[in-house]
């Protein structure tokens, strides 16, 4: 990832049941009231 971006979400259950060997990274497009979310800090 590039150095001035920030993790949003992760999923700590798969971390902890699962040996994780590779990440990948996607994009996805958001709509209005998804970004006002995130930016709150309000993502599961």
């Amino acid at each position: 990832m590039a150095e001035n971006t920030k993790n949003v979400a992760s999923n700590k259950k798969a971390y902890h049941e699962y040996f994780i060997e590779d990440k990948y990274e996607a994009g996805i497009v958001l709509v209005g009231t998804e970004v006002k979310s995130i930016r709150q800090g309000k993502v599961n």
